[in-house]
């Protein structure tokens, strides 16, 4: 079992789980599923009636590790009839996102997908680019595991901010669930891409938490 883990920080990203173009745009907590298949299609340059099985059976994880603050924005629309949209967005966050196969070989092709990819990557919109490099690496090991262990990826700005008065944190994580794992289900499989189709279905996830603990450094009162 191993696990492809990304870094998605940016200045803004929006991760909606609906397929209707409505006035209000809403954005969820943290990256979607659908969101991040999405990601991973354009990287592999698949259009958007292409099949997405394969990447829908990745167990899919996230960790906040930066919350983010919410951002609300108006935008004009031009056509028959002008009306304006509200549209929500998450600013200044970072999350890890794992993606868990039986099938390493398929992994490394999606992480050199990442790192050379045919369409342009965007977090949820396209008005949203990733800040810096996507990709961490493939764990040989499990999603959870995976998530749990790896280092706190927020700023060192934020972690300062963030520490609590024990020096640690608690991050929430989400991840699809196991057989017999506690949930909820929400609609979030894409089916298709397919601008006159859109198509989702359902998946159950459940919600962890993990615990990180400041790394004292005894030199950085003398820099």
């Amino acid at each position: 079992m191993s696990t492809l883990l990304l870094r998605l920080a940016a200045p803004m990203q929006s991760w909606g789980i609906s397929s209707k173009y409505e006035q209000v745009r809403e954005t969820g907590r943290e990256p979607s599923k659908s969101g991040v298949v999405g990601l991973l299609a354009a990287a592999l340059g698949r259009r958007r009636d292409a099949d997405l099985s394969d990447l829908n059976r990745l167990r899919f994880g996230v960790r906040a590790d930066q919350e983010g603050q919410e951002l609300r924005d108006f935008q004009m629309v031009h056509g028959e009839k002008d009306y304006i949209t509200t549209r929500y967005y998450l600013a200044d966050a970072c999350f890890v996102v794992g993606l868990e196969s039986e099938d390493t070989v398929f992994l490394q092709e999606l992480e050199q997908a990442l790192r050379h990819p045919v369409f342009p990557l965007f977090l949820g919109r396209r008005s949203c680019p990733p800040a810096g490099p996507v990709v961490l690496g493939i764990r040989q090991t499990d999603l959870v595991t995976a998530l749990s262990s790896e280092p706190w990826q927020a700023s060192e700005y934020m972690k300062k901010r963030l520490l609590g008065k024990n020096g640690t944190i608690t991050l929430r994580m989400r991840a699809d669930a196991r057989d017999g794992e506690p949930g909820g289900c929400i609609r979030d499989v894409p089916v298709s891409f397919d601008p006159a189709h859109r198509r989702y279905g359902y998946r159950n996830v459940t919600e962890k938490t993990v615990t990180f603990a400041a790394e004292h450094d005894p030199m950085q009162e003398l820099r």
